[in-house]
């Protein structure tokens, strides 16, 4: 794994939740598992996604992972919380988990290739554990993907801040576009990928306050000192531009956004 860009600070937690919460429906409507199937959540950070899926699937049972011990015990925290039982938590990197091979039904990752120098060769990883005809489900965003009105240089050069600090740190934020290429490469078959598009405007005012403001902005804004410090942009061009972001939010504001889905078979 990479280095987090992100920060495991309590306004990345919260954050992170704030996405779950606002996108569950988009993002995980279709996200659901047969009973006494096994599923391997790889990469669980805070539970933002735990919690959703061992909702939608109470009679699953669900194997979270994740690289950081803080993140895996504030994920079991969400789900004592929520009570559910059909979740178990563990401590492990993607490329050394502690599982056989054909072990799970399916394989659950969300919010984590991006962060993954070696992309095919995680997923080639997570296929041996699948058994015969299990199958993978993949949720990556793509930064590219953003555009707004009101337009603005100064925010699009602020997002390309998070995409080049991204890249550096070994990860990559435009992965979405790369889902189909990437599970193929894995050797995974019968791959499906949709595109699930976050639109707000003042008519959908929870989409507006939940992802233009709090997880899509926030995040951008969260990356601030490291990108000045880069010496990636320059500061009044940066508050500019998350000046002109939260704009987007005001009542003539748009935002869009696209997060890529996809399903393959082992």
């Amino acid at each position: 794994m990479t280095a987090y860009v992100h920060g495991y600070q309590s306004q990345e937690n919260s954050r992170l939740h704030d996405q779950a919460r606002t996108l569950v429906d988009l993002l995980h409507a279709d996200t659901i598992y047969p009973a006494g199937a096994t599923v391997l959540e790889a990469g669980c950070g805070v539970g933002a996604q735990t919690v959703t899926l061992g909702r939608q699937s109470p009679d699953a049972r669900f194997v979270s992972v994740d690289i950081n011990a803080e993140s895996v015990e504030e994920a079991r925290r969400k789900t004592e919380a929520a009570q559910l039982t059909n979740v178990r938590f563990h401590h492990a990197d993607i490329f050394a988990l502690p599982f056989e091979a054909d072990s799970f039904d399916h394989v659950f990752v969300c919010f984590v290739l991006e962060h993954v120098a070696k992309p095919v060769e995680a997923l080639t990883r997570l296929k041996h554990l699948l058994k015969p005809g299990g199958t993978i489900t993949v949720v990556e965003g793509d930064h590219g993907s953003a555009f707004f009105n009101p337009d603005s240089a100064e925010a699009r050069a602020a997002i390309a801040c998070q995409v080049a600090l991204q890249r550096q740190a070994g990860g990559n934020a435009l992965i979405g576009r790369q889902l189909y290429p990437l599970l193929f490469d894995a050797g995974f078959g019968n791959v499906r990928v949709s595109p699930r598009l976050v639109y707000a405007d003042a008519s959908r005012p929870e989409l507006v306050d939940g992802f233009t403001r709090k997880t899509f902005t926030a995040m951008i804004e969260g990356v601030r000192e490291p990108a000045i410090s880069a010496g990636l942009i320059d500061p009044r061009v940066f508050d500019r531009g998350i000046q002109d972001l939260y704009r987007t939010a005001q009542d003539d504001g748009v935002f869009c956004y696209t997060f890529f889905k996809a399903v393959a078979v082992k």
